[in-house]
Formats: C-alpha cells, sequence, structure tokens
C-alpha cells in the first residue's frame, strides 16, 4: 500500500509541475499572416476606407512593406493599416528597417522616419482628411548617415502622458536608444500596461517608460489652437477629442504608419496580458496582469 500511495504521489507530482509549465508558457500571436493583409483595415488621409492607393501597403517575402515606387510625388498621403481588433495590456514585438529613398514631396523630416501607433482609434473613426488617428506613437527613425537620431520615440497626435511625474504635451520625445544607419533590420519590444505604463524596447535595451497616456495636448501643436486640428484633416470630429481632454487610454488599435519613406516590418507578434487569472480554468496564465475572468474555461 505505501509503494503504491507512493507512486500515486509521483503521479500527482508529474502532472502537477506539467500544468504549472502549461500555465507559464507564453502564447504569442502573430498579427501578420504573412500571406495577405486580410487581418488589417487601411486607412489614408483623403480616401474611402480600406481603399489601398497605389498598392502602398503589399507583402512581399512573408513581409508587410510599405513602398513608393508607384509615385510621383508624396502628396500628402498619409496612411496607416490598422489591426481587427483593439487591445489593452500586452507585449508587442516586431522587427523593422528602413529602405531606398524617400519620395519627392516628403517632409524632410519624415525622412527615414515612420511608426506604430498604439491605443489608437479605429480606422473607421478617422475624418476622411485625417493625417493620424489620435493615439500614442512609437517613432520609428533611421540614421542620416552622420550624427545621433535615437529611435524608440514617443510622438502624442492628440495625446499627451506623464513623463518623471510630470503631465508632457510635447508632440515629441525621444528614447535614450542608439542610432540605427542603414538598412539593417532593428527589433522592438513595446511592454503596455493599459492605461497605467508604456515601456519601450529597442534591441533588448529599455530606451523610455511613462504613464497614463490621455487624450490631449492638442493635436501636433497647442499654440496653434483650432488650426492645430484641422491643419492635420480632423474637422468633423475635433470638438470631440478636444472635450475629452484628460482621459486616459486604457484601450485601443494597433497601426503601421506610412508617411513617405520605405519601410518593411516582419515578425510582428503580440502577447495577450489581460485574460483568466483563476488558477482552477484550463485557460489560466500566470503571467496575466489584468483580469478577464469571463474567459475562464472549465
Amino acid at each position: 500500500m505505501m509503494h503504491y500511495n507512493f507512486y500515486i504521489f509521483l503521479l500527482f507530482g508529474f502532472y502537477a509541475c506539467q500544468y504549472n509549465n502549461i500555465s507559464d508558457q507564453e502564447e504569442w500571436i502573430a498579427l501578420f499572416n504573412g500571406e495577405d493583409l486580410s487581418d488589417w483595415t487601411i486607412k489614408f488621409a483623403n480616401q474611402d476606407l480600406d481603399v489601398n492607393f497605389r498598392n502602398t501597403f503589399r507583402v512581399k517575402d512573408r513581409m508587410i512593406r510599405i513602398a513608393y515606387d508607384a509615385y510621383n510625388t508624396f502628396d500628402d498621403a498619409y496612411a496607416h493599416m490598422y489591426f481587427k481588433k483593439p487591445f489593452s495590456y500586452y507585449k508587442l514585438r516586431f522587427d523593422y528597417r528602413f529602405t531606398g529613398q524617400q519620395v519627392k514631396g516628403g517632409e524632410n523630416w519624415n525622412v527615414r522616419n515612420s511608426g506604430i501607433m498604439l491605443h489608437s482609434q479605429s480606422a473607421e473613426s478617422n475624418d476622411y482628411g485625417q493625417y493620424f488617428p489620435v493615439s500614442i506613437e512609437i517613432q520609428l527613425l533611421g540614421g542620416l548617415d552622420t550624427g545621433e537620431r535615437t529611435t524608440g520615440n514617443v510622438c502624442t497626435p492628440g495625446t499627451a502622458l506623464v513623463l518623471n511625474g510630470k503631465l508632457d504635451d510635447r508632440h515629441c520625445i525621444n528614447s535614450n536608444s542608439k542610432t540605427y544607419h542603414g538598412d539593417q533590420w532593428v527589433n522592438v519590444e513595446v511592454i503596455v500596461m493599459g492605461g497605467e505604463s508604456i515601456a519601450h524596447i529597442i534591441e533588448n535595451d529599455t530606451v523610455l517608460k511613462y504613464q497614463f497616456p490621455q487624450i490631449g495636448g492638442g493635436f501636433t501643436n497647442p499654440k496653434l489652437g483650432e488650426k492645430d486640428w484641422t491643419s492635420r484633416g480632423v474637422v468633423q470630429s475635433k470638438d470631440i477629442w478636444i472635450a475629452q481632454s484628460g482621459k486616459i487610454l486604457t484601450e485601443g488599435y494597433i497601426s503601421l504608419q506610412a508617411e513617405s519613406h520605405p519601410i518593411d516590418f516582419k515578425n510582428i507578434e503580440l502577447l495577450n496580458l489581460c485574460g483568466c487569472k483563476d488558477p482552477k480554468a484550463k485557460n489560466y496564465k500566470s503571467y496575466f496582469v489584468k483580469a478577464d475572468n469571463f474567459k475562464c474555461v472549465y
């Protein structure tokens, strides 16, 4: 009987360890299937929803490529491509590289300049002529062969944030990253904790942290007043956004930016940190930080 009980104990311990390993195993989601853009929605300024103007967004070699070979001039064709569902607490990781030359007509500050928007409004809610969604932008910059130029910065179209304990409404805030020259791939990870905090990680180095992303601070320059919004195509919804100043952004869409310089993205993956936190559930994960126990499966 003692031997029998001992084996039962060992068997129970084996399955308990196996269960713990499963609960600790991270389940990253591929946001891009490597084949097409079916999970994404495109919105260009001054174009209808889901018009892929001049085939700017395309798929090649399992990458998302933003290209301008069909353009003669940029003509303010600002665009964003939105993943189909919003998220709140998550980790996002991807690789990017700039390629080639900026298309004619792009702003000089947009040379080797792009970004990924977080906590963004939906594609459908953009005004027809809107340049950028109200969001938090992870600004991606490439080196210009000489001098320093950080990447993984933050920009705030229609938003503000708290940095070092103080509300900061500067449109762009630099990280402390290295400069990445040429067409090399750069790895990025972002840790988003709902409306609490966001951290930017470049090549495994944490380069920027801030708290309480929120609506407000003008669109790009509050000193311009109403023109700050209307000059960037936010006309119909301007007053709605202004009335929400100070509202914390707790969730939103993820979108890729196109603003005149060719760029490639690959390995776009997300780890949802919001889910079932009941250890008795089959889909419990030890790394979840935000409970959504309606998703629990028993």
